[in-house]
């Protein structure tokens, strides 16, 4: 397996952000595409040429870009047609840096098939996946607000193109779940996974009220929450043995990508879960 960061989390521009993960001898980053500089509409053929050299000059690869453009995912549908066309732009630019996987945030999926929002998500993740499909790509779906099992459920009614990316700290904080039975529940879905810990405080926690709250206030609102910590690698409830264990089971050799969204050193958070993982593998 490869270890990679979220470039956002390391609190510097992109253009310092890669010479740094190329220090800590880290094999690829995961890039935000929705807004700012790396964004489909922002990047020029130039810029483009100027971080496909500044790539190849830090021996980094993309493991993926993240495409969660916030708010509710693929809840609305009124919204949908406009996000389901950015993230295809997003698929597109992906293709481009070479990264096989777009992550994002879809919203809450429904435990209730017969709920009106189940149809809304599966129809616009279906169009998606279908695109990312016909280029050999994934959409990967971060999980967190549900349950594993809905989740496999949910994808297997899609028609391609549509996967994980397995973050074990939201099941271990958010919704209570093992992060390790995930795997194996998920295990024929998962192309990307974050690195991140935490614990749940509160086991009555609604995962759709914790979401909900990040779709209106972002991470400042999601770190606000008082039923669950994020904390450095290792200093958690993730088993971590258990969980690249299983990963290997499963037979997966892609990315473990670093995020940290809280706390106030995240760059040594950061250090010092590479140096953690790297006694897992």
């Amino acid at each position: 397996m490869k270890i990679g960061v979220i470039t956002d989390c390391l609190k510097q521009p992109l253009e310092q952000a890669l010479p740094t993960a190329r220090r800590l001898g880290l094999d690829g980053v995961q890039i935000y595409a929705t807004t700012g500089a790396f964004s489909p509409e922002a990047l020029t053929e130039e810029r483009k040429a100027f971080y496909k050299n500044l790539l190849r000059e830090n021996s980094l690869e993309v493991s993926a870009l993240c495409g969660d453009m916030g708010g509710y995912g693929f809840e609305i549908e009124a919204d949908n047609a406009v996000r389901a066309e950015k993230t295809k732009r997003i698929v597109d630019l992906a293709e481009e840096f070479g990264a096989r996987v777009v992550t994002t945030h879809i919203g809450v999926i429904p435990s209730d098939e017969r709920n009106p929002r189940y149809s809304v998500m599966l129809e616009a993740l279906t169009g998606c996946g279908k695109y990312a499909c016909a280029k050999g790509m994934t959409l990967a779906i971060e999980t967190g607000p549900e349950k594993a099992d809905t989740l496999r459920k949910f994808l297997e009614r899609t028609e391609g193109g549509v996967g994980v990316n397995l973050d074990p700290a939201n099941f271990t904080m958010v919704t209570g779940q093992d992060a390790v039975e995930a795997v194996g529940i998920l295990k024929n879905y998962i192309v990307h996974t974050h690195l991140k810990d935490g614990r749940r405080l509160d086991p009555e926690l609604n995962p759709e009220t914790v979401y909900h709250a990040f779709a209106v206030g972002g991470v400042e609102e999601l770190n606000a929450c008082k039923g669950f910590e994020e904390l450095p690698i290792g200093r958690g409830d993730v088993d971590w043995d258990g969980y690249i264990k299983a990963l290997k089971e499963i037979g997966y050799d892609g990315y473990l990508t670093i995020e940290r969204e809280a706390g106030d050193n995240p760059c040594a958070d950061i250090e010092g879960a590479i140096k953690f993982i790297r006694t897992k593998l």
